[in-house]
């Protein structure tokens, strides 16, 4: 088709933005390299998902999916709340985490306002900020990949509107201490907004995770969770975001109607209420199936940082890139994360799959390095 001359007249801000780039899939893998098998560890999916019940749910929602979905969003919003230890109008549901990442954004930021964003972390928050018009301010995390707060509270001035926090962290699966993370929300000034991205904070060990609800009822704080990982829902987009009831009910008012599709919310509830045990016996195979991994890395001369979360940050053996050992490895039928985009040529990202796709990746590692 041949280009229009017209002016597009797009925002501004766009110019500014980055696109994002979602890991290899499978089918582009085969097709490209001509390969019979494709084993995907490059996007922290769980193999396990979704569980017994929620695959139930899943095809019973199928015989209304002709109607709009009103009551299954009060359902499992009322669900989340109860779970939470929350009243109804301190919870609301989005099309997965990136949904409600971008729409609040859309509800706190304006042209102008400061944002702090942790360098490395998930690039989603830089993106949605800049289109908003933010001025970005980036912190460098410690030699250890932990959040450096003290210095995230010398980069807060009186135009910082708001500090985006991931915890594990992605790409690294890093942890701060919990009660490290609860003096750092709790000495943040009333002025500033903190948003706290839990999707992967179910892999966490127990008693190493932060108290965060409490937080909820006297600060500027926005918590967003999502079934993508833990529950192994990544297709379904089901996410949700806790706040103060006024904070809700101004979500609500901006984002699409319906955004969480009926399937989705059928499988989430089902997950919630009926497949805790399942999810936790998946969880416990795959930390230790992490741990073996790492330690199968490390006699490989690769540099492991201590995961708290379904994936491995790696530093390669001395020598060795990313993006060409990533595009070696994928000619050889196994995907993982290059970590360039995080200005981490030397590092790479790989989810913990089942036992005989971790078992697969090694011994294609050990034809390339």
């Amino acid at each position: 088709m041949k280009e229009s001359t017209i002016s597009l007249n797009l925002r501004k801000q766009v110019d500014d933005c980055r696109p994002y780039i979602a890991g290899e899939t499978e089918a582009s893998v085969l097709k490209k390299y001509g390969l019979d098998k494709v084993v995907k560890l490059g996007s922290n999916e769980n193999p396990f998902g979704p569980y017994e019940n929620a695959k139930r749910a899943m095809k019973e929602s199928l015989k209304v999916i002709n109607r709009y979905p009103e009551d299954d969003y009060v359902e499992l919003t009322e669900v989340l709340a109860k779970v939470n230890n929350l009243d109804v109008t301190n919870v609301a549901l989005g099309s997965g985490a990136g949904n409600v990442i971008e729409t609040v954004a859309r509800l706190l930021i304006d042209e102008g306002d400061e944002v702090l964003v942790a360098k490395p972390t998930y690039r989603l928050y830089r993106e949605v900020s800049i289109l908003m018009g933010a001025v970005i301010k980036n912190v460098p995390v410690k030699s250890d990949f932990t959040y450096d707060f003290e210095a995230m509270k010398e980069n807060i001035s009186d135009k910082t509107k708001l500090i985006w926090l991931c915890n594990p962290n992605n790409p690294t699966g890093v942890i701060n201490d919990r009660r490290e993370i609860e003096r750092f929300i709790e000495s943040v000034g009333d002025d500033v907004w903190i948003v706290l991205d839990e999707a992967y904070a179910d892999f966490i060990n127990e008693g190493q995770r932060p108290e965060i609800v409490e937080f909820l009822k006297n600060k500027k704080l926005i918590v967003i969770r999502t079934f993508s990982k833990f529950y192994g829902m990544a297709g379904a987009r089901v996410g949700y975001i806790m706040a103060q009831a006024p904070v809700i009910s101004a979500f609500d008012t901006i984002t699409e109607p319906f955004c969480v599709n009926r399937t989705g919310l059928f499988a989430a509830k089902a997950a919630l209420l009926e497949d805790q045990a399942q999810a936790y016996r998946v969880k416990e195979f795959i930390l230790n199936e992490r741990e073996r991994m790492s330690r199968a890395l490390n006699e490989r001369g690769f540099t492991v940082i201590p995961s708290s979360s379904n994936f491995i940050f790696a530093k390669l053996p001395d020598g060795f890139y990313s993006a060409e050992i990533c595009e070696q490895l994928m000619a050889k039928g196994v995907i993982i994360r290059e970590c360039d985009a995080w200005d981490y040529p030397e590092y790479v990202r790989i989810t913990v799959g089942k036992k005989e796709e971790n078992d697969f990746l090694l011994s294609k590692l050990d034809e390339v390095i």
